[in-house]
Formats: C-alpha cells, structure tokens, sequence
C-alpha cells in the first residue's frame, strides 16, 4: 500500500438518494484512522447515516465543511493510506 495521499468519495446513498446534508466531521484533519471508523455523518430524506472510512490512514484534507450538501460520487475527503498507527 502507497502512502500517496488518495481521495475518497462521497457513497451512493441507496435507490433515489442521490444527495445527503454533511452534519458533522468526525474525524478531523491529521487523525490516524482504521478501515471502519466514523469519518463523518450525513443526513438524508430519509436518515442520518454514519460515512466510514475504506482504508487505513491519516486524513490529510476534508473536501467540504459541515452544512454543505453533498452529491453521491464528489471527493470528500483525502487520505494518505498505508500510514502506520500509533504505537
């Protein structure tokens, strides 16, 4: 694994949800994180949905601020995967 930084998209929301409301960063800007964890959370028409992160690494950028409405496929965040954790 490369330790590049990679961007990493907003998802597909599910069948007609195209867009959700960004609510909060859970994870900030230099924050180690695991494959899984919380990076922010979203609210749809029909639900807040916790977004996760697919790699491992160190989250180098955020791709918008909190009150922005997000479209499934744009950029949200960056990340340089393959960063070592603490030790």
């Amino acid at each position: 694994m490369t330790d590049s930084p990679v961007d990493m998209y907003v998802p597909s929301f599910g069948h007609g949800l195209g867009e959700a409301l960004l609510i909060e960063w859970v994870a900030a800007v230099g924050d180690l994180v695991e494959r899984g964890d919380v990076i922010a959370v979203v609210e749809t028409d029909k639900a807040s949905t916790e977004i996760v992160a697919e790699l491992a690494g160190r989250v180098t950028a955020h791709s918008a601020t909190a009150g922005t409405v997000l479209k499934s496929g744009e950029p949200l965040y960056r990340l340089a995967a393959g960063q070592p954790g603490p030790a």
